[in-house]
Order: C-alpha cells, then structure tokens, then sequence
C-alpha cells in the first residue's frame, strides 16, 4: 500500500513538472485545497494506466516497435498520456487538457503529448530512484 502511495506522489510530482515546464499542458495547480486533490486524482489514474493498459499496448505493439528500433514507444506513451487526460476531463470532469485535447485533437496535441511523456517519464525515473533507496533501507 505504501509503494502505490509513493508511485502516486510521484506521479503527481512528474505531472506538476510537466504541465509548468510544457506551455500546452495545462492542469489546475493553486494553493492547497480541492486542487491537489484533482493532482492527485490524475496521478491515480496515470499511474493505472500505467500499471494495467500499458503492458498490454507494449506487448501487442512489440513486432512495430522491434521494426522502429524503440520509437514507437514514443507514439505509445503519449497515446496513453493523451488517454489519462481525456479520462481526467471527460470522466472526472478534472481541468487537464494536454495541446488542446480533449476537444480538440491536433498536431499541437500529440507534440505536447510526446514532450508531457517524455518530462513525466525522466521526473519519474529520478523520483523512483529517491524511492528504491527506500525500499534498501527497509523502510517498506
């Protein structure tokens, strides 16, 4: 329970980042309140998609990621980044809107998508870093 707890702060953490550091990701931050609430609600839903839709997206797409030497799993990520957020807006009704999408889908959508996965992803890898150092000290 506390590793899902820390995945979930992370996942926040790495969203924050990416939506101050992309222009055109855009996800409700204020002051401590029903804000970070929603932040948290997102990381929640990233971190499912994470953890249950994206081992099965990687395994069927393996032969076109093999052929591309790895990109596609650019194009994967930022699908499964664009699908967090039409899941935050359109079924939680959480301000997170990544390019304009959704409604809009677009160039602007995908190349902000591809750069929120790619910030998101090394954010990620940083903070669980933090976190593996945890988990030798035994502080499971």
């Amino acid at each position: 329970m506390l590793d899902l707890i820390a995945r979930i702060v992370i996942n926040g953490v790495a969203l924050v980042i990416a939506a101050k550091l992309i222009p055109n990701i855009h996800l409700a931050i204020g002051p401590v309140g029903i804000e970070w609430i929603r932040v948290a609600l997102v990381a929640l839903v990233f971190a499912l998609v994470n953890t249950y839709i994206k081992p099965i997206v990687k395994t069927l797409s393996f032969p076109i990621t093999l052929v591309s030497l790895g990109l596609f799993s650019f194009v994967i990520n930022a699908a499964l980044f664009l699908l967090v957020a039409w899941i935050a807006r359109d079924v939680l009704s959480i301000p997170f809107t990544v390019g304009g999408f959704p409604p809009k889908f677009g160039v602007d959508a995908i190349v902000a998508a591809v750069l929120g996965s790619v910030v998101v992803s090394i954010v990620s890898t940083l903070l669980g870093f933090a976190n593996f150092g945890r988990r030798i000290a035994g502080l499971r």
